[in-house]
């Protein structure tokens, strides 16, 4: 059994996650917490394997809450989210950054169209972070912990300097804490527009833009249909859309059919990327369930691309670079820090 506390001051809502997660037989929810402070209480007495974290609470918020039990008793939080509030999307990549796994939308009631599918995304995700080993996070500390740092893995022979048009980078689960890494590693006079799809929550990409911007430097933006991209600065796909790019180095944005059942893809970047650049690119894949990417990242390498792709020490999930490595699609193999030190290498102004 899968063990869960649920924390969340709203009675209904709380009475709803218990109710979609309750419906599963391999999770049990061991308590309920209606502040940070009792959600920390309740530590002392049971130690759940997922907790569900709401983030505007009174006493002491989701946050708060986050960053002490990361210090103090590690457990995977997914952050269960209102997306239409403002404060507390920006509060909820705070709350990645200081160790939590996962971030979802506050599930629709019974009835509304999108009820059923995000209860079994809040099941998929609750059951696969349960299997998520986390570490203690010091409460000083500004960017995701990591394992003593290992010399890159190369798979081919080293990477030379070279021209590169864009970076093409694929993330999901665990993805925003690794962005804003990455990010945070490169210079600000990075050479190349940086392309990113992450998968995430409808309605939280915007919040994903604006805390990147505000921890890295970058100047990051929800890529629109037709504007050129600009060397040193940050494009996400925006919900529901693919991302592109055409011959003038324009952001391209489709509606084309979803690929694993998702818009928009790291494939779709990658391919267009590819297709645009040849080996005039580099791909970057980070830790994410599935395959999403994984193929595409090899047409990269076969093109002369560079290719990186996440270490499994690192990784939330290791799918997506796993995949990528069992596919021989990886030039390196690199924590987050160094995939920036690499990328930083290659593209610094000489």
């Amino acid at each position: 059994m899968i063990k869960v506390l649920v924390v969340e001051d709203s009675p209904t809502v709380r009475e709803l996650l218990i109710h979609i997660l309750g419906g599963d037989p391999e999770i049990q929810i061991i308590g309920t917490a209606s502040s940070g402070s009792e959600a920390v209480r309740s530590l002392a007495r049971e130690m759940p394997d997922v907790i569900t974290m709401d983030i505007q609470m009174p006493d002491m918020n989701g946050l708060e809450a986050t960053r002490l039990i990361m210090a103090t008793q590690p457990v995977p939080i997914v952050i269960v989210s209102a997306q239409w509030n403002p404060q507390e999307v920006a509060t909820t990549f705070q709350a990645m950054e200081a160790g939590a796994v996962a971030v979802l939308e506050k599930p629709r009631g019974i009835g509304h169209a999108d009820y059923e599918s995000q209860s079994r995304k809040l099941i998929q995700t609750v059951r696969l972070m349960s299997e998520v080993k986390v570490v203690r996070r010091w409460r000083s500390a500004k960017a995701r912990a990591e394992p003593e740092a290992k010399p890159a893995v190369a798979l081919r022979r080293p990477v030379a300097r070279r021209d590169i048009r864009v970076v093409a980078i694929g993330a999901s689960t665990g993805g925003p804490p690794v962005l804003q890494t990455v990010l945070a590693g490169l210079p600000r006079d990075f050479t190349a527009p940086v392309l990113i799809v992450q998968h995430i929550a409808a309605g939280f990409v915007q919040g994903l833009a604006d805390w990147l911007a505000q921890t890295t430097g970058f100047p990051v933006h929800l890529a629109a249909h037709g504007e050129s991209l600009l060397p040193g600065h940050v494009y996400l796909a925006p919900d529901d859309r693919h991302l592109g790019i055409n011959a003038q180095l324009r952001a391209v944005l489709s509606d084309d059919a979803p690929e694993h059942g998702l818009r928009p893809t790291v494939s779709h970047l990658f391919h267009s990327v590819t297709k645009v650049c040849g080996g005039d690119a580099a791909g970057v894949l980070l830790t994410g369930m599935g395959k999403d990417g994984a193929a595409e990242l090899k047409a990269m390498k076969e093109a002369g691309a560079l290719t990186l792709a996440q270490d499994e020490a690192t990784s939330v999930i290791y799918g997506m670079p796993g995949e990528a490595a069992r596919l021989d699609a990886a030039s390196l193999i690199l924590p987050p820090a160094q995939i920036a030190a690499t990328l930083a290498g290659l593209l610094a102004p000489p």
